[in-house]
């Protein structure tokens, strides 16, 4: 099973106190510059603190909008002619309608500036910019009619994005479909990024979006506490599916809390899969400090006090002291253009004492 992103397990056999806004927004955007020059004091001085970093991430998830390259839109250059994941060559003569077929893609997309081109979505692209726009997929399956009656110049879609049916269809249309390998780790948002930008023929603002993702990044890593790594687990739950899963190697989760200075408690006791069944035993091998899950994740089994009602989680570390952590769904296994602000919140919350 390949990580669950999104809010959703893939499974086809192949498969989220400062004073004002503002200066919560400079925090996200200038703390790398801040303390550049000048003595290390001063440089340490000037620092923003991992709370107050968090705080600010937390503000600007809470609006669930997203916030595009500076300046004007970039303007495509095209024809160009790309390798799609799915082993062909494809050209794009046209980018005046986009159709990203995920939401983390879409969130590309956006941030890059071309937004008002986009004229479909996902299930899985829940920003704000989104939501009015008409949605093509089916209990997370494409329709191939509904992206079609779109008239879309130009499809972005994931090796995993099905049914194969409908891909074939919309292909067999006449309109190019730009097949990306899923992103399931930290270091693939810049390929990403990067093989986004080159088909939509806006090359140089990739690597303007990746200069700024890498920026952020560092800013938030440099707010990790000296000394500090704790054990954290990442549980993926879906209790009315009866759906529960302890991450290891491959996860993703796994990619973040390396980033956050934290351990993932799942590859550090042995489990070399994205997931496995939470067992006793599992929980009980892992030990971990803290309990990373998605949002809704927790809310479907009851929230905290249904969490330590599931065999072994009571008898943890973290469930003993209740040290949960939960992020929005659409944005923790994201990678894209937000995940620095999940950094930021994880520096912050998983190292609390």
């Amino acid at each position: 099973m390949r990580a669950p992103r999104g809010g959703r397990p893939v499974g086809r056999g192949t498969r989220r106190g400062l004073t004002a806004l503002g200066l919560a927004l400079a925090l996200l955007t200038g703390a790398c510059a801040q303390g550049s020059t000048g003595s290390a004091d001063t440089s340490e001085a000037s620092a923003p603190s991992a709370g107050a970093r968090a705080a600010a991430a937390q503000e600007r998830l809470a609006k669930n909008t997203l916030v595009p390259l500076e300046g004007e839109a970039p303007a495509p250059e095209l024809p160009v002619t790309v390798d799609s994941s799915d082993g062909r060559k494809v050209t794009v003569t046209d980018t005046s309608r986009i159709l990203p077929l995920n939401g983390g893609v879409a969130e590309i997309v956006f941030t890059l500036g071309l937004g008002d081109r986009v004229v479909g979505r996902d299930i899985t692209a829940t920003f704000e910019e989104a939501k009015k726009l008409p949605q093509v997929t089916k209990a997370h399956d494409v329709s191939a009619e509904s992206v079609l009656s779109l008239e879309p110049t130009v499809v972005l879609a994931d090796t995993d994005t099905g049914p194969g049916e409908a891909i074939d269809q919309i292909r067999d249309a006449g309109i190019p479909v730009v097949v990306l390998d899923p992103a399931t780790e930290l270091s693939d948002v810049t390929t990403r990024t990067t093989r986004i930008a080159e088909a939509l023929g806006v090359p140089a603002a990739g690597r303007a979006l990746n200069t700024r993702m890498s920026d952020e990044l560092a800013a938030a890593r440099a707010a990790v506490p000296e000394g500090s790594r704790p054990k954290v687990a990442f549980l993926y739950m879906r209790g009315s599916a009866a759906v529960y899963l302890i991450g290891g190697r491959g996860s993703g989760a796994d990619s973040l809390l390396d980033a956050a200075g934290a351990v993932d408690a799942g590859t550090d006791a042995g489990l070399d899969r994205p997931f496995t069944p939470i067992t006793t035993e599992a929980l009980a091998q892992a030990q971990p400090d803290v309990i990373l899950m998605m949002t809704k994740g927790l809310e479907s089994v009851g929230g905290l006090d249904g969490l330590l009602r599931i065999p072994g989680i009571a008898q943890t570390p973290a469930g003993m002291n209740r040290r949960i952590v939960d992020l929005e769904d659409g944005v923790l296994l994201s990678f894209g253009p937000r995940t620095p602000l999940v950094i930021d919140i994880l520096v912050d919350r998983v190292h609390r004492k």
